[in-house]
């Protein structure tokens, strides 16, 4: 079966977003100041425990966000008041740096998960689904690599590929239970693989959060532009997705892939 028109361009829009998600170039113009190479001289116990945060900051969040939410699907999203939201929290880490992500990171990923959990109600997903709530950690996965990426494991479908068994186990075992709960160690390693991902976009942030006298205005300024970043990979996702419910998975994954090589 072939997309119509408007399904194509929708498709085509997802694509550009999903596969063009680098936020580097989008703080340093914000803040005026180049990222790569500061990320080259992080120390590596730095980035060690910005993994160890990250991993617990998006667990906290899963519990947090993902049972509290009600299942209202085709609501309109709420990007600007999660937009407010995470800037306040980031004007807490631009004024504090580094010691403060322990706190801030938890807040501002729950806001995050918040906002991508209302993104997928608007694109008529239903988060009752065990298999739509890890949908939503999905996106933190997307347009970031774990250090044990290679180039062949770059892009969207490739960072579902890499997902794909863990999501379908945690998804059997996921129930009432809460992340933390010993009987979800499935979805704990699930968090872990998006965690490795998550992390290095994290490890971006801290970095241009850490620049002399960036201050709390630049901390709200960068993470305003880091959930937008993930606000507009859920919204890719999550209609990449609503396609493959009409057309099956394997037709979009196809055409995606051949709009890709044009």
């Amino acid at each position: 079966m072939n997309l119509s028109e408007n399904h194509l361009e929708e498709l085509r829009q997802a694509m550009e977003i999903l596969e063009n998600p680098g936020i580097v170039a989008k703080i340093t113009n914000a803040i005026g100041q180049p990222l790569e190479k500061a990320l080259e001289f992080l120390p590596k116990n730095v980035h060690e425990k910005i993994g160890t945060i990250t991993e617990a900051a998006l667990i906290k969040a899963a519990d947090t966000a993902i049972f509290t939410m009600k299942d209202t699907p085709n609501a309109r999203p709420s990007n600007w008041w999660h937009k407010f939201g995470v800037a306040a929290s980031g004007a807490v880490g631009g004024f504090f740096g580094l010691p403060a992500l322990a706190i801030e990171l938890p807040v501002s990923t729950t806001i995050m998960l918040r906002s991508v959990i209302d993104i997928a109600r608007s694109e008529g997903e239903s988060i009752a689904d065990p298999d739509v709530k890890l949908a939503c950690l999905e996106v933190f996965a997307l347009g970031g690599k774990s250090e044990s990426d290679d180039a062949s494991e770059s892009g969207y479908f490739a960072a579902r590929i890499a997902l794909a068994q863990t999501m379908a186990e945690a998804a059997r075992q996921f129930t009432t239970k809460t992340v933390a709960d010993e009987g979800a160690s499935v979805i704990v390693k699930l968090i872990s693989k998006v965690a490795a991902r998550f992390s290095v976009q994290v490890s971006e942030k801290v970095t241009a959060q850490a620049v002399p006298a960036i201050g709390a205005a630049g901390g709200a300024i960068v993470n305003t532009l880091f959930i937008d970043h993930f606000q507009a990979m859920a919204k890719g996702h999550f209609t990449v997705r609503r396609l493959e419910k009409i057309y099956g998975k394997e037709t979009v994954r196809m055409t995606y892939e051949e709009m890709l090589r044009k």
